[in-house]
């Protein structure tokens, strides 16, 4: 049956539209058939009573006690078709006036259908040789008197009404199809434009590259008030996400290619100087122990990377912190006493408050993050450099913000937006003169989002302020 059944909406539309059109049109037909035709026969029905009233009167001429039927040879002022039938006891009369006015006799079989005719209700019976009558029988003084007139007529009306209502229904029906299919391919044109959007998306070839802007249902067809408008809505808001969700993929694509480009090349330049010192010290022993500190010194630095690459693995993996209650105050004060040891030309400087500030973090972790953030404040400021790290609680948000601000030179502005990011470093040229492999900030922003914080950077000559905010 589905089969059968038209595939496109338009098609079934237009079939439902023609189906009903069909069904009113039948159900009016055959009430107003139903209605003319009872009309009709109410019509019939009065003639038949007068008729009924003319044959008792003659039955009842010179006295109401005379019980023998009265002479039939003339037609008494009744219509053409006219039956009239007398039966009083076993004498039975019975005659018809033909078309042109003349009395014929009824017939046999005629008379014996007629007799069969119960009194007091008009029937409809079909009469041998004559067709179809509407009778009505009464007793009038142990006379039966029985009349009738021919339904030819009313079944001539009725036909030939129901053939015109075939005819009219027919072309209504074709009408309403022709008018149907403009309309809904009409209405469904917005439907098709959605349609044809999905068939360009789905054209793209989603699996490679970016994406960018794809294709976007015209604004004219997302009224939310239509059914087609909401499908639109969806539709294009589902494309964004799309577009975002591929876009993201590319980005993560691009960032883990050059974050092993990165990786590849920071651990082949402590293995490439190891590898160096290696064959030095084969060809000249008396260089060993240079050669030994020099190896001592890259495989440090090469155990170092690979322990913050471990890291951030563990971090973008969504490893549990060991979080504890962390005095930032006191973690604070120790970070700057370790960078006053470690670069005693700058000038270290505290903005605490009284009372200590608690919030519940891994220690270790955190420790880190101040610790790289004040190291890339050392690295890249000059000797007299004041940096000054200050923390304070933010009532209002329920957080605790640290911030480390310094008075050099500031971060170059297009290297501003991309300054968490791994492997990014000032020295583009990969030279140590920096110190570091790029990763120190990327860590900060990774292990502060791990604890639900927030890390930021604001940079211009001789204002430079990282801030860190943590949930209490």
């Amino acid at each position: 049956m589905s089969h059968v059944l038209p595939t496109s909406l338009t098609a079934r539309v237009t079939l439902a539209v023609v189906l009903l059109m069909a069904t009113v049109s039948l159900v009016m037909s055959a009430l107003t058939t139903a209605a003319i035709s009872s009309y009709l026969t109410r019509q019939l029905d009065d003639k038949v009573s007068a008729s009924h009233s003319r044959a008792i009167g003659v039955l009842n001429k010179g006295g109401d006690n005379r019980p023998a039927p009265p002479d039939i040879d003339n037609p008494h002022g009744q219509d053409a078709g006219t039956i009239t039938l007398y039966r009083t006891g076993s004498t039975t009369s019975g005659n018809v006036i033909t078309s042109d006015g003349e009395l014929a006799g009824l017939s046999a079989q005629a008379i014996s259908t007629l007799s069969t005719v119960p009194t007091s209700t008009n029937e409809t019976v079909d009469v041998p040789g004559l067709g179809q009558y509407r009778v009505h029988a009464s007793l009038i003084n142990g006379t039966t008197v029985v009349t009738g007139l021919p339904t030819k007529d009313i079944d001539d009306t009725v036909n030939s009404l129901i053939g015109w209502e075939v005819l009219f229904g027919c072309v209504g029906v074709v009408a309403a199809g022709g008018v149907a299919i403009i309309v809904v391919r009409r209405q469904l044109r917005p439907l098709r434009q959605v349609a044809q959007t999905a068939r360009q998306v789905a054209g793209l070839p989603l699996a490679t590259g970016k994406i960018g802007m794809t294709a976007r249902v015209p604004e004219a067809l997302t009224d939310e008030r239509t059914e087609v408008g909401q499908v639109a809505v969806a539709l294009n808001t589902l494309l964004g996400h799309m577009e975002n969700a591929l876009d993201a993929r590319h980005r993560s694509e691009q960032q883990v290619r050059q974050f092993v480009a990165d990786a590849s090349h920071e651990l082949r330049t402590p293995l490439t100087t190891i590898h160096g010192y290696a064959q030095l010290s084969l060809r000249s022993p008396e260089v060993l122990p240079l050669a030994m500190g020099k190896v001592m010194v890259e495989a440090t630095r090469m155990a170092s990377l690979v322990e913050d690459l471990l890291l951030l693995a563990r971090l973008d993996a969504g490893r549990p912190l060991d979080l504890r209650p962390v005095d930032l105050t006191r973690l604070a004060m120790d970070s700057v006493t370790d960078a006053r040891i470690v670069s005693p030309d700058h000038h270290w400087t505290l903005n605490l408050p009284a009372e200590p500030v608690v919030v519940t973090a891994d220690e270790q972790r955190m420790h880190q993050v101040v610790t790289n953030l004040l190291s890339n404040a050392r690295r890249h400021t000059p000797a007299g450099t004041t940096v000054t790290v200050g923390l304070h609680a933010d009532e209002a948000r329920h957080s605790a913000v640290l911030t480390i601000h310094d008075d050099g030179p500031g971060i170059p502005a297009d290297l501003q937006p991309n300054v968490f990011k791994r492997f990014t470093r000032a020295d583009t040229s990969r030279t140590r003169d920096s110190g570091g492999a790029g990763l120190g900030l990327s860590l900060a922003q990774s292990i502060t989002e791990a604890h639900g914080g927030a890390i930021a950077v604001t940079s211009r000559p001789g204002n430079t302020c990282f801030t860190l905010a943590l949930p209490r």
